[in-house]
């Protein structure tokens, strides 16, 4: 146990939740003649397509009543106009998507800044045509007098009216052109023109069995008219998700790269063709050789994992690995590697076990479970990359990963029931994240709250050149402050072809990116270049933020530095490239050796992987500390409602920006930016570096008290933090750190998502004013609110005064059907070596022992008044 232990709050006092004042825009919409100018047209065009699909589709099919999905593009939002199309027979709510970056126009712009982008929402819909005709009959009463009543239940659609900006068919472009597919396939075909061609068909989630089989058999008999066959179905109802593995042979994927119009790509029931196969790591060859390590003994580990690894298959029997792994394959997929092809599985576990190898570090004090979701592809490269076959839908592989943990399949028996972090370092490069959801992303959400788990996902990385938009003579020319300013500007530029990789936007995961810092000494350099003289993200961190602007990724962590080198061919302007080595720099992991049965090799990498698995080796860390808090501080209480919310909290706790976030301002800032730069910087570094030591013990000057519970909509809870007398009056530097973490269920077919919104506010006596780091608006639109705060102007109090910080908590996008359960991590500090007992004072105001209240639905707690 540390000398300074964490502490435990005494029981909050509940309370009823702060109602948030509701904040409306003041954007110019047309009237209703207007409206009628602009939409009679569309829903005309509707109406003509609605007739020649019918007649299309019953030339083929006899007695098929036609259905088309209608994108109901507005202005703003309107609130539960999904309960107002389920009042039309017909039609059916298929989900909402939130749309952003919309231009203004002469009839909808933002009355105070004419200029500024318009925010909205696009509305999914299916319908026939019979109720197609009766929203067309609402729209045209509606124009003759728009002071009619509407039926009950149909007030809504005169609110879309008002805000309605276009409505149309989702279409091709919809399906097929936006995500990317076309110029993959494009790809495979240049590859090998004659090999069969996998994808996946993401159908429209329809509300009942028997109309998933209808969209399912109408889909599988088009691909089977086109020579191809379905290999797997997958149906997961808590994200809204139905898809199909299909193949088709290339020249079928031919016809519809040249012709996309075909009665496959323009079958209702589908909402996205996709790759599959996208989850690939390694499909770049290192260069330079492995070293041979001289590995010391050092203590096994004991007990019940807690933390997984779902990754590659492993070198389990290296010496830096054997004995620390359970490694559970029920899919024998080690049978497809070779020792020499385990690089990215031995690599993370080895980050997991030890951390970084050029640290001497002590071991992860439980052994780690692997599941193995990556095998080598059957590509012609040489080593074969690691990733998710293409056989497999990665959806459904993951969700009977997880399934097998905590409930067993095959007739057996849970595999490892008390894991409480899995770490994912992997993400599919042909989705980056824009605005919806990806199906990943969603499963992972809802797997966490349905088994109570924290998933640690990777950012993504983008080992992509660098244009730095200089001359040859400039960049000859350049200082190391010059070269690297030159660098952060190029990526800003970019951003938007460097954005999160899906899974990464995952809203009850933390997401983690990497630090361009690493402690390997470099003996070589050769032509290569480091484009930073400091500690920054690294160059090839993927870009947030999160879904609605959420703080993603939350945090940044070493992920090796990786260096660049000019290309061959010169280029104007001038472009480096990532120089990818098995050599230092970068983390120094256990690695397949360059002979046959060595097994004590290592070698170096870089990226959001290792940076990923380094946080998953803070969780499983701070899960054994959380474990010893207890048992020391409350062995009567039962946490295991609160491990994953208080393991978030904690991960993030020890986060600020620091000088990181001081020089990527002084790069970035113009006259005209200062208002979005705490939005630019927190899009590449969340919320920080964190200081993991910091959530593990105090100091002297340094106290860090953990609180716990749950929360209904409506509700509060109100913690009391005592303030150390000796610091009344005192013109002390001091800060004060707080962060709140939960998971939140979701909803998966609407834009809000998010059905439980946690927030916490307080009233800091004046004792720490000045809100540092990330926008306090964007930190309340995720599942983890991070805030530090700092001051140094003496504050009069007097003893038994205290900072009062209350959590609440209301619905977002649903009901909360059960309370959700929050941790809460508070940190006060003054700066090391001055006279203030900031523990001691805090701790002896803080009641040491806690007594079990019995309640309905939780476990409460209270410490006796002090």
């Amino acid at each position: 146990m540390p000398e300074r232990p964490l502490l435990l709050f005494p029981m909050p006092q509940p309370a009823d939740r702060t109602k948030q004042k509701p904040q409306f825009g003041r954007v110019h919409k047309p009237n209703v003649t207007r409206q009628g100018q602009r939409l009679s047209p569309m829903f005309n065009q509707l109406q003509a397509a609605f007739e020649a699909r019918r007649a299309e589709i019953q030339q083929n099919i006899a007695g098929i009543d036609p259905e088309q999905v209608l994108v109901i593009e507005t202005i703003g939002s309107v609130d539960n106009f999904a309960n107002a199309v389920k009042r039309i027979e017909g039609l059916e709510w298929m989900g909402e998507l939130e749309s952003d970056e919309i231009a203004p126009d002469q009839d909808f712009y933002d009355e105070n800044n004419p200029e500024k982008e318009l925010n909205g929402r696009l509305y999914l819909v299916m319908s026939n045509q019979r109720a197609l005709d009766e929203m067309l009959s609402l729209w045209r009463r509606y124009q003759t007098d728009p002071n009619m009543q509407f039926e009950r239940g149909l007030t809504k659609f005169r609110d879309v009216f008002l805000h309605l900006k276009s409505i149309r068919r989702w279409d091709v472009q919809d399906r097929l052109l936006e995500t990317g597919v076309i110029d993959l396939w494009q790809a495979d075909l240049e590859y090998d023109g004659d090999r069969v061609i996998p994808f996946e068909a993401e159908l429209w989630f329809r509300g009942s069995n028997e109309l998933r089989a209808v969209s399912a058999r109408q889909v599988m008999n088009l691909v089977q008219q086109a020579g191809g066959r379905i290999l797997n179905q997958s149906v997961i109802e808590g994200i809204a998700y139905h898809g199909l593995l299909a193949e088709l042979p290339a020249h079928a994927i031919r016809y519809i790269v040249e012709n996309p119009t075909t009665e496959l790509v323009k079958c209702e029931n589908v909402m996205f063709f996709r790759p599959v196969g996208q989850m690939v790591v390694g499909d770049q060859s290192p260069e330079g050789d492995v070293e041979i390590a001289q590995i010391e003994e050092m203590p096994m580990p004991t007990g019940d994992p807690v933390v997984a690894l779902f990754d590659g298959v492993p070198l389990s029997n290296h010496r830096l690995l054997t004995g620390r792994l359970i490694v559970d394959d029920p899919d024998n997929w080690e049978a497809d590697y070779a020792a020499s092809e385990r690089v990215h599985g031995s690599s993370m576990a080895s980050l997991i076990v030890h951390g970084d190898l050029n640290q001497s570090q002590p071991s992860l004090s439980r052994p780690v479970y692997v599941r193995p979701i990556m095998k080598p592809l059957n590509w012609l490269d040489t080593p074969r990359p690691e990733g998710i076959p293409e056989n497999c839908l990665a959806v459904d592989l993951i969700h009977r990963a997880v399934k097998r943990l905590f409930e067993g399949d095959q007739g057996e028996g849970p595999a490892a029931p008390h894991i409480k972090v899995i770490n994912l370092s992997i993400g599919d490069r042909a989705r980056q994240f824009t605005q919806s959801m990806s199906p990943i992303a969603r499963l992972l959400d809802w797997l966490s709250m349905k088994y109570s788990v924290l998933f640690v996902v990777s950012a993504g990385n983008h080992p992509t050149t660098i244009s730095l938009g200089v001359s040859r003579e400039e960049f000859d020319s350049f200082q190391t402050d010059e070269f690297e300013a030159a660098t952060i500007k190029a990526l800003y530029r970019d951003a938007r072809h460097r954005k999160l990789l899906s899974p990464a936007e995952t809203i009850n995961g933390i997401s983690v990116g990497a630090v361009h810092l690493d402690e390997a000494q470099v003996t070589y350099q050769g032509n290569r270049i480091d484009p930073f003289g400091r500690p920054l993200p690294s160059p090839v961190s993927a870009f947030g933020s999160g879904y609605r602007r959420a703080i993603k990724p939350e945090l940044i962590f070493y992920g090796g530095r990786q260096w660049y080198r000019l290309p061959l061919q010169p280029t104007n302007p001038v472009t480096i490239e990532p120089a990818i080595f098995r050599t230092t720099p970068g983390n120094k992991v256990a690695s397949p050796g360059s002979l046959a049965g060595e097994l004590n090799a290592t070698s170096y990498s870089c990226g959001t992987s290792n940076a990923t698995a380094l946080i998953s080796r803070a969780a499983g860390t701070c899960y054994d500390s959380l474990q010893q808090i207890f048992n020391e501080q409350a062995a009567e209480v039962d946490p295991s409602n609160y491990e994953v919310p208080l393991l978030k909290a904690m991960l993030v706790h020890g986060c600020s920006w620091g000088d990181i976030g001081s020089r990527i301002s002084e790069v970035l800032r113009t006259p005209e930016n200062g208002r979005q730069l705490s939005g630019l910087i927190s899009r590449w570094i969340g919320y920080g570096i964190p200081v993991v030591d910091r959530v593990l013990d105090c100091t002297h000057q340094r106290a860090t008290v953990l609180g716990f519970g749950q929360l209904s909509d409506g509700e509060a809870h109100v913690f009391s933090l005592p303030l150390p007398p000796s610091l009344g009056s005192r013109p002390e530097w001091r800060r004060l750190t707080v962060t709140l973490a939960w998971l939140s269920p979701i909803s998966a077919s609407t834009q809000k998502y998010r059905t439980a919104s946690l927030w916490f506010e307080m009233n800091n006596n004046g004792l720490a004013p000045t809100r540092s780091d990330a926008d306090w608006r964007a930190v309340r639109r995720g599942t983890v609110q991070h805030e530090v705060f700092e001051g140094q102007k003496a504050e009069p109090f007097i003893d038994g005064e205290a900072i009062e910080i209350k959590v609440n908590c209301r619905e977002d996008a649903g009901k909360i059907q059960n309370p959700i359960a929050y941790g809460l991590t508070v940190s006060l500090e003054v700066a090391e070596g001055a006279d203030i007992a900031v523990y001691n004072e805090i701790r002896t105001r803080i009641a040491p022992a806690i007594q079990i209240r019995p309640g309905e639905n939780q476990t409460t707690y209270e410490g006796p008044v002090a």
